[in-house]
This record gives C-alpha cells, structure tokens and sequence, in this order.
C-alpha cells in the first residue's frame, strides 16, 4: 500500500523536526525514526487506530507528543496531518 502525505502534512513534519533539531542535536532525526515506525504500523494494520472522524484515523506516536492523521483509500493511505497533540484537537481540520 502506498503512503502520500498531503503537502500541509509535509511542512508539518518538517517544522517539528526542525524544531526538535534545534532543541537537541540528533533528536530531530529521532523525531522522523519515530516517524517512520508509526507509518509502519499503519501499513501493516491501517484499521486498528483511533477513528477521528467516520473516514480519518489518528496513529499517536510513541515518544513525541504527535500523532499522524490518515485517510484510508483503496490502494494507499493519505496522511492529512502530522498533528501537535497539545494544541487545539480540531486544529488538523484547517488541512481538509
């Protein structure tokens, strides 16, 4: 199954990763591993994390308060947001 990320979802990955980078050396590229683990999990079990909404689903990360907001389709999974958990619950609508 294919990943595309929404090109908003792009600049959010990039934003928290640089931010993280600038925090802490290193720790940016920790922020993207963790990344790509929770994509990971969504291939291989798209279902099984929390509906959002009756066709979005959220995959929280592990270690960094994010969470990856995604779309099902036939043959690939739409990440709509790389979402800040600590802000605003709604905030990754504006994205749709």
């Amino acid at each position: 199954m294919t990943i595309r990320f929404l090109s908003v979802a792009e600049a959010e990955l990039a934003s928290a990763t640089q931010y993280y980078e600038q925090q802490v050396p290193g720790l940016g590229a920790d922020f993207l591993d963790e990344v790509e683990v929770a994509i990971g999990k969504i291939r291989d079990f798209p279902e099984a994390w929390t509906p959002v909404s009756t066709s979005l689903r959220r995959c929280r990360l592990r270690r960094f308060p994010y969470g990856l907001i995604y779309e099902i389709r036939i043959n690939e999974i739409i990440i709509a947001s790389v979402m800040h958990l600590h802000r605003h619950p709604d905030h990754w609508k504006k994205n749709l």
